[in-house]
């Protein structure tokens, strides 16, 4: 870990961290804005468009094969931040994830208290009776996922004009409250409800880890530069 965080986290007893697309990247799942990410390559249809809801309702075939093909990595694992977090909350010193992600990677590195901003590909429910199906599920289904009793299978990951989960916006409200060090890394903070939480955090130090800059650096008490994972990497708690 580097060694001005690391004497941050040493300082602390209640580190929230807040993260996003950069995280999971050393996993091998691509992020959104970066030069070669997903909203820079040509579709027939902008992702935006095609991650929304009214494009699901209106035309789900469509929604899915971009869905399948863009959104779902069922190989990837847990890269050097993911374990790094989990170690941190099994040492007593991370109180919760704040992820923007929707892979489920921190809770497969061994992250308890995760929470979920923008949903899951490992949860999905019938839009008709509400039965629970899982990833492997859909990944077995073709076109259109139906349940049995006819209705589509929507993934519960929050698409584009629906709003965020309340309860789980709420914790992490709470949570961030609660910090003494929030930890940002691997997001660019300008997707937008999650990006403004930060605005809670009233705690004695904000670190940042990100590639590039991002609109927190003139008031964070720490900004590194490079990929969360190499930061993280070598925390044994």
């Amino acid at each position: 870990m580097d060694g001005r965080l690391r004497r941050l986290v040493e300082a602390s007893e209640a580190i929230v961290f807040f993260g996003g697309a950069g995280v999971s990247c050393e996993s091998g799942i691509p992020d959104f804005r970066s030069t070669d990410g997903l909203y820079h390559q040509e579709y027939r249809w902008p992702p935006e468009e095609i991650l929304s809801h009214a494009f699901f309702e209106r035309r789900p075939e469509e929604f899915f094969r971009f869905y399948r093909d863009k959104m779902l990595y069922p190989q990837a694992e847990p890269n050097a931040a993911h374990l790094a977090l989990a170690r941190l909350e099994q040492a007593g010193k991370l109180k919760a994830v704040v992820t923007q992600n929707i892979d489920g990677l921190h809770q497969a590195a061994g992250s308890k208290n995760v929470l979920e901003l923008h949903g899951s590909v490992h949860r999905n429910h019938c839009t008709r009776c509400g039965a629970f199906y899982t990833l492997d599920d859909v990944l077995r289904s073709e076109g259109v996922p139906r349940c049995g009793c006819g209705g589509v299978i929507k993934p519960d990951v929050v698409l584009y004009g629906e709003a965020l989960d309340e309860t789980t916006l709420n914790a992490a409200v709470r949570a961030i409250r609660r910090a003494d060090l929030l930890l940002v890394g691997g997001t660019s903070l300008n997707v937008y409800p999650a990006a403004g939480l930060l605005r809670y955090f009233t705690g004695a130090a904000l670190a940042v880890v990100n590639k590039t800059p991002t609109p927190a650096d003139a008031r964070a008490d720490l900004v590194i530069q490079a990929s969360i994972g190499r930061v993280l990497g070598g925390f044994e708690g």
